[in-house]
């Protein structure tokens, strides 16, 4: 059930506050940095420009530079890239960027024509166009189309790639937007369809009804024809809560209404809603994830669970028939029980089957469980690849069984299949080799971490590397919100690193997902410290293997991967060359102020309670240390972040610039939380990464 699932993205995924605030509530009065809270101040936006300028004059005005800048944007831009398509009504639908179309066009193919080497495509809105003819930056965010016509569609589009976002209502077969149609300002939330005539609503209604994390607070069921100010409410959360949604559920002979209520990360609630309003709790625990597909529940475990005389592992998936669970019964079928190397990556429904997706040391393997009259059986998924990383996804899991699978790994061209389940996967698109994978190698070894955990990590590198401990190497990592780093192709990263002999590393530290709930709840709160000390860990066994050294080895993350790293260059610094931080968490007492952040406590603690004693530990802003050496860093975010507030890399950079420190900064204007609203954008921010991480690594 596709809704549910995007509904449960949206909640861990979407802004906290609107573009343009300024200074969050209660500023620390003592905090020298505050003024750079504003994010679209004067003086903020002053100095940002300042030093951008200084950012580009360093990195940027070299040939080499702008060789590899371009080579990353002929990545971006390639027609080559594989077009990923969703299936609505009989067409293929895929939202397409390229050197033509710097913000995207949104178009459309038929199976047979897809199955071509070159599609003949029919565009169905040009945002590059629509742009022009507003005057407006948009940034595609995502579509929802009326079932069984699929003549009108709902378009989510955000200014400049903030979360924040407006929907409006298109016509799908005169490719126009509906006057006076249903129409969402720009805000936090979302709008979906019940029927022709009604949806739900979710946003911003004005003073008290958002969330203190900033989301919305309360769902409505709206009429065409009437004003938003009329719509009905649905449920109404409580202000503490993280975000509330309404969404229906269009399966033919299955359709219901369904309300969730997300109290934090891995803790919801999900309501059937009556067609009298009522509403009937799903009574599962609140830390499950939920799923509903037909007549199925479907309850992925966070936690233990006994009920009914068994207790279930954490990290299990059970299923039962949604009727006999609403009455009472609590007998459930296991498809999946996790092992002490195993855990579930994902499961697909499609019309007859279930395909899981496990996870083994990191390494995926799939199976095929199917529902019959003597209960669940298993068999294998006829012609799954043996290496790599596998991606499954339903093409129509109401209609068929066919399903688009994807392999790929670092050095391996990511290919697309269609897979009818029982029978050998068709081979549809191959990604073009974008850079040279000959005498390439991918190992994966084991770090033993501070408390004697068992840490995988990878490693990509030529096959004839000396192990002199010479080799430039850029370890990333994340280690956050049970997200987990598998191998994927990136031909940007091919060309500006390892074409040129870097060492590419990737960590599976505790805090992802690699090993289901349990690696994730290893470093919650107070346990922070062990995928700070997974990491490195993972740093001091590149040394001890001789595949680099300290002087030439850099770390790079992003978001949870940038409090990461911030922890590595405040924590480690001896462990590194040089640091990236990218749209980072870094003032951990602020953090639940700015934007998002409130949403995170479930992750990181509150920092307004005793809590603060943990969390100060690995708060980098407060942790820095202006006596200390540390190594050169830089700190890039976006002005457009509403999600992660840009004061968290302001402040931090201007402290260790105060402090003499070896500092470069720099703040794409657009952007939001990706950083970047298009491929130019996108190409230059990895260039300046790269080449801040060769010029001080030693690369040649």
């Amino acid at each position: 059930m596709s809704r549910l699932a995007s509904a449960c993205l949206l909640a861990g995924m979407m802004t906290a506050a609107p573009v343009g605030t300024t200074l969050a509530a209660d500023p620390v009065s003592d905090d020298r940095y505050a003024w750079l809270e504003d994010v679209a101040g004067d003086k903020p936006l002053a100095w940002v420009k300042e030093q951008n300028a200084k950012a580009e004059a360093r990195l940027a005005k070299t040939p080499a530079f702008a060789r590899m800048e371009s080579r990353i944007r002929e990545v971006l831009d390639s027609d080559a890239k594989i077009p990923g398509v969703e299936k609505i009504g009989d067409h293929y639908y895929n939202f397409w960027k390229d050197a033509q179309h710097e913000r995207g066009v949104w178009r459309r193919t038929t199976l047979a024509e897809y199955r071509k080497p070159a599609p003949q495509w029919e565009t169905v809105l040009d945002l590059d166009a629509l742009n022009k003819a507003e005057g407006e930056n948009w940034v595609w965010h995502g579509v929802e189309c009326l079932r069984p016509e699929y003549d009108r569609c709902l378009i989510a589009l955000s200014r400049g790639g903030a979360d924040a976002d407006v929907t409006r209502e298109f016509d799908l077969a005169s490719r126009t937007w509906i006057k006076d149609g249903f129409f969402r300002p720009e805000s936090k939330g979302g709008l979906g369809w019940i029927d022709r005539d009604s949806v739900f609503v979710y946003t911003d209604f004005g003073e008290g009804s958002m969330t203190t994390s900033g989301y919305p607070r309360v769902a409505k069921l709206w009429k065409r024809g009437t004003p938003l100010s009329a719509a009905q409410v649905v449920y109404e959360g409580k202000p503490e809560d993280m975000y509330i949604a309404a969404l229906h559920d269009d399966t033919p002979g299955f359709e219901r209404n369904l309300v969730s209520r997300t109290l934090a990360f891995y803790n919801n609630e999900l309501y059937l809603r009556g067609d009298d309003g009522r509403l009937t709790k799903i009574d599962a625990p609140n830390s499950a994830e939920k799923g509903l597909h037909k007549q199925w529940l479907s309850l992925e475990l966070r936690e233990p669970w006994t009920v009914g005389g068994t207790t279930y592992k954490a990290g299990s998936l059970l299923v039962a028939r949604l009727d006999d669970f609403m009455a009472g019964k609590r007998t459930f079928e296991v498809l999946f029980a996790p092992t002490d190397t195993t855990s579930l990556a994902g499961a697909v429904w499609t019309r007859d089957h279930v395909v899981l997706n496990v996870l083994d040391d990191v390494k995926n393997r799939l199976r095929v469980l199917t529902a019959g009259p003597r209960g669940w059986t298993t068999s294998e998924f006829v012609g799954a690849p043996t290496f790599g990383t596998l991606g499954v996804g339903a093409v129509d899991s109401n209609e068929s069984n066919a399903v688009w699978l994807t392999a790929t790994d670092y050095l391996t061209p990511t290919t697309l299949a269609l897979a009818e389940i029982g029978k050998q996967p068709e081979v549809l698109k191959t990604m073009p080799a974008f850079f040279d994978a000959d005498g390439k190698v991918i190992e994966q070894h084991f770090a033993t971490s501070k408390d004697g955990t068992r840490v995988p990590y990878f490693v990509v590198h030529a096959k004839d590397m000396k192990r002199d401990g010479s080799n430039p190497t850029l370890l990333y990592g994340y280690g956050g919100f049970e997200i987990s780093l598998t191998p994927s192709y990136s031909g940007g990263m091919g060309r500006a690193w390892l074409e040129k002999g870097g060492v590419y590393v990737v960590a599976n530290i505790r805090g992802g997902g690699e090993y289901g709930p349990r690696w994730h709840q290893a470093a919650l709160k107070q346990n922070r410290h062990k995928a700070y000390e997974d990491m490195a860990a993972v740093a001091q066994d590149l040394v001890s293997r001789r595949i680099t050294s300290a002087r030439h080895l850099g770390v790079q993350g992003g978001s949870n991967g940038g409090l990461l790293t911030g922890n590595m260059l405040t924590q480690y610094p001896e462990l590194f060359g040089a640091v990236v931080v990218q749209v980072p968490l870094l003032d951990m007492k602020r953090y639940s102020h700015l934007l998002a952040g409130a949403s995170w406590m479930a992750e990181y603690g509150n920092p307004d309670t005793a809590d603060w004693e943990f969390i100060k530990t690995f708060s980098p802003y407060h942790l820095f240390d202006a006596k200390k050496e540390y190594p050169p860093v830089l700190f890039t975010t976006s002005t457009r972040d509403d999600r992660v507030h840009p004061g968290h890399a302001r402040k931090m950079a201007a402290k260790m610039i105060d402090a003499g420190k070896d500092v470069t900064y720099y703040e794409n204007i657009e952007g939001g939380h990706g950083g970047a609203a298009n491929n130019a954008q996108a190409a230059h921010m990895q260039a300046l990464a790269y080449s801040f991480l060769w010029e001080r690594l030693g690369g040649k």
